[in-house]
Formats: C-alpha cells, sequence, structure tokens
C-alpha cells in the first residue's frame, strides 16, 4: 500500500531517494519540520554526506512541499516535492567555487564546517 501525503505531518519523517534528469542520484530525509539530511551518490559532488541541515519547510497545499536551504558552502538549494504523483522538482545553485573545486566538499560535511566556510571565502 502507497502512502498518501495530505498534510505536513505526513511528509515529516519520510525517506526519499530520486534522481535528476541529468543522472544525479540523491538521498533525503526529512528529518523535522526544519532539519534535513541527505546524501549524493552522483553527480559533480557525489559522495557527499550532510546531516542536521536547518532549511525551511512548508507545504504549498495538501501534498506539495517546499525546502529550500543555503549551505555552508554557499549552495543553494529549492525543492519542490510532490510524492503523491512520484515528482520533485528542484534546483540547485552552486557557486563557482564548488565548480571549479568540488573536491573539497565531498566529505561528511558536517565535521568539516570551518574548510567549507574557508574555501567559499578563498575560491
Amino acid at each position: 500500500m502507497t502512502k498518501t501525503f495530505k498534510t505536513l505531518d505526513d511528509f515529516l519523517g519520510t525517506h526519499f531517494i530520486y534522481t535528476y534528469d541529468n543522472g544525479w542520484e540523491y538521498e533525503w530525509y526529512a528529518k523535522n519540520d526544519h532539519t534535513v539530511d541527505y546524501r549524493i551518490h552522483g553527480g559533480m559532488v557525489g559522495g557527499r554526506w550532510v546531516t542536521d541541515q536547518e532549511a525551511h519547510i512548508v507545504m504549498l497545499t495538501e501534498g506539495i512541499y517546499k525546502i529550500s536551504w543555503t549551505e555552508p558552502t554557499g549552495t543553494d538549494v529549492a525543492l519542490d516535492f510532490m510524492p503523491n504523483e512520484k515528482k520533485l522538482h528542484g534546483t540547485i545553485f552552486f557557486p563557482k567555487w564548488v565548480e571549479e573545486h568540488p573536491e573539497i566538499t565531498v566529505t561528511y560535511q558536517n565535521e568539516h564546517i570551518d574548510l567549507m566556510e574557508e574555501s567559499r571565502e578563498k575560491y
């Protein structure tokens, strides 16, 4: 039986694995109403892992959710989940330094926040 999403509470605590049209694979978890965890399995920063990322999480209308955050790297992320339709629309705005030095970010970020912030300023 497939879960039906109607409220924000239905969405919170849910784990998703998805692949963008360009082949990048992500694993994402709505931890609570203000925190997400994620791993990136493919793409430019494949291997990156983040827990306890503060995020803005809202329900736009029944079964449709918008999540956005800014990482310590300066990367801005905006995701629209439509789980009842098995759809996701996401936009990621990588800073130039991440595009030029993605290997710096391919780590468990939580143990390297200082490095992310330092690299953001340096590059």
